[in-house]
């Protein structure tokens, strides 16, 4: 009983310091990168990190955490999400947080279908699904909620060849960040914890 509630609060302090870890990013450029209109995020490491390292219900909360800090960048710090929120604050939050939930979730999964066959692919291939569900799941609600609103077909028909293209352009610096730094930490730590 007290070994089970020794790694209950060991797992809690580990989410803790997950959390602080990507609330600082959120709030520091050490979390973005803003090119043209939007941001290469790096907050998908520490969701990967949490999902590998603790599982999906960690991985979820920090997944929320990265989409309602994400929501909140919408409030008046990242000129897109500003035009967003005038458009529709409500499809604004969902596309912020739903996919970030995801975020956390689907390499959890990944990650515990694979660790049985070989843990280090397993680690790689949820680090690496962290930063192209994020830009999936994110760039295609975007094309769902504001694809035909008259703010993108100002721009013309290139509106979604500009979207796509700005969405690899993010999409390829956070695939490579999250897998070689995500597999690196997530492997040490899981070396460094026995686990």
């Amino acid at each position: 009983m007290e070994k089970r509630a020794t790694s209950k609060t060991l797992q809690m302090v580990q989410l803790a310091i997950l959390l602080a870890i990507l609330l600082v990013m959120a709030f520091t450029p050490l979390g973005y990168m803003k090119i043209g209109p939007l941001s290469v995020s790096f907050l998908t490491l520490p969701v990967a990190i949490g999902a590998v390292i603790l599982g999906p219900r960690a991985a979820l909360i920090l997944g929320a955490a990265f989409g309602l800090t994400s929501f909140y960048q919408c409030l008046g710090m990242d000129a897109f999400g500003v035009a967003l929120m005038a458009i529709s604050p409500v499809k604004t939050f969902l596309a912020c947080v739903v996919p970030r939930l995801l975020v956390g979730y689907i390499p959890s999964k990944l990650y515990q279908c694979l660790k049985n066959k070989n843990d280090k692919v397993a680690v790689g291939a949820a680090c690496l699904a962290a930063p192209i569900t994020n830009t999936v799941f994110f760039m295609g609600l975007l094309m769902l909620f504001f694809g035909s609103d008259p703010f993108l077909q100002q721009f013309g028909s290139t509106t979604w060849a500009i979207l796509v293209a700005l969405g690899i352009s993010n999409a390829i610096p956070e695939a490579l960040i999250c897998f070689v730094g995500g597999t690196a930490i997530c492997i040490a730590l899981k070396k460094a914890l026995k686990l």
